[in-house]
């Protein structure tokens, strides 16, 4: 029998609803049938202010997933770890590698805080360098397959502070669940590329279609031939929903607008999806 997933957005750099903190960040609740899994943290302790508005009790957390190391992504595991007790953390073993990126002269480091490394250290880690299964029905991909030649990370990011070293995001995962519908599936960034992530997942589960897709997709700085070759793939794999959040980027955001009208939704924090 088929969980129900309820899925809230929690943070993202925009509100969906009132009374919400805004922040260029990414995190998800999601309840699926009994258990409460917290995917990203976004990057500070206003998941906690969030949780608080919409009547989400952080303390039942039975998982947390982190989709890669930003900070963007995990800076709010402190605060999290603080009210949960005894909660696995699921994430690649480079996530807590040193993060750089240098969209100026002068690099700025993106990798994760050292209290987050810090409040991590007494946790029950997973590390997800390959699939895992998180509950029957709910896996994480581990480290995704590159295997087009038209999608990249995303941006200058790299592992060294003299940024001489790129960083491939090996860590990037993301997150798939099995409803009554079809696959859903959650990305933090999509930095392994949205078609190289859905075609991994169709691999590994046989599924030639997914009902729904949504998270951010870090098309910032892509150009036309891939945001089209998404909306193929979208196509091809017959999305009924398309949620594009943070880092999607206002082009290829308008792009599935125009391709798929009202199955494509535009949202924020707050925003809720029940399956």
């Amino acid at each position: 029998m088929m969980q129900s997933i309820r899925i809230i957005i929690l943070i993202e750099n925009t509100a969906y609803k009132a009374g919400l903190k805004t922040e260029h960040g990414l995190s998800f609740w999601i309840e699926y049938g009994n258990n409460k899994i917290l995917f990203d943290t976004s990057q500070s302790n206003a998941i906690l202010h969030n949780a608080r508005t919409l009547d989400i009790n952080l303390a039942q957390t039975d998982a947390i997933i982190l989709s890669h190391g930003h900070y963007d992504h995990t800076g709010g595991l402190h605060s999290a770890t603080n009210v949960t007790s005894e909660t696995k953390i699921y994430l690649h073993p480079t996530a807590t590698e040193p993060k750089y990126s240098q969209k100026t002269s002068k690099p700025k480091y993106i990798g994760m805080s050292d209290s987050v490394k810090k409040a991590i250290e007494g946790c029950q880690i997973t590390w997800t360098a390959t699939p895992a299964v998180i509950f029957p029905g709910m896996s994480v991909t581990g480290q995704i397959p590159r295997l087009n030649d038209y999608e990249d990370v995303g941006g200058a990011f790299f592992i060294d502070e003299n940024c001489h070293k790129p960083d491939k995001l090996l860590d990037d995962q993301s997150l798939f669940i099995e409803s009554s519908k079809g696959l859903v599936v959650i990305f933090g960034c999509a930095h392994a590329g949205v078609v190289n992530t859905l075609d991994y997942i169709s691999k590994l589960t046989g599924e030639k279609y997914i009902y729904a897709v949504m998270g951010g997709m870090h098309l910032l700085n892509a150009n036309s031939v891939r945001i089209t070759k998404t909306i193929e793939a979208f196509k091809k794999y017959q999305v009924q929903i398309i949620v594009p959040l943070h880092c999607t980027g206002q082009k290829a955001m308008k792009g599935f607008k125009k391709a798929f009208g009202d199955k494509c939704l535009f949202s924020g924090a707050g925003g809720q999806i029940d399956f």
